[in-house]
Parts: C-alpha cells; structure tokens; sequence
C-alpha cells in the first residue's frame, strides 16, 4: 500500500457533510479538518497496484461539494 495525503477544499458550510462522506466510503485512514487553503486533509492508502489518480477520481472526487483537493504522493518514509 502506498499512502498519499488528500487536501479538501469545500463549498462554504459544507465541510462536516464533506468529511462525513469520506468517512462513509471507508477508504480513509485518517482525517483532519484544518485551517488555511483546504479544509480537510485525509492519509489514504492506495493499494500498489492501482493508478493513484484513477483511485482517488473512483472513490472519492464525486463526492459533493468538493471544490478542489490537492494530492500529495509520498516516497520513502525515514
């Protein structure tokens, strides 16, 4: 699995719906609501196998009210 970091932003008051539907799709490992550009950033794993982009636009960029996310892909961790 490899983990990549996922930063929401969100249609204004619509944050907590947001993060509710992530949480509903079961797919993340953790998720914070934060200050700054993005409201949320979650830490998915995506299994080895799969296409980031693909995963990511399958599972979770449909999901309404999502105005723009930014995805972080790691490398080795230390």
């Amino acid at each position: 699995m490899r983990p990549v970091f996922v930063q929401f932003r969100c249609s204004p008051g619509k944050t907590y719906e947001v993060a509710d539907a992530i949480y509903d799709r079961e797919i993340v490992s953790e998720l914070y609501s934060t200050s700054g550009d993005y409201d949320l950033l979650a830490k998915i794993y995506v299994p080895e196998d799969q296409d980031v982009g693909h995963y990511l636009s399958e599972k979770l960029f449909d999901i309404p009210h999502i105005v723009r996310t930014l995805t972080t892909i790691t490398f080795k961790a230390f």
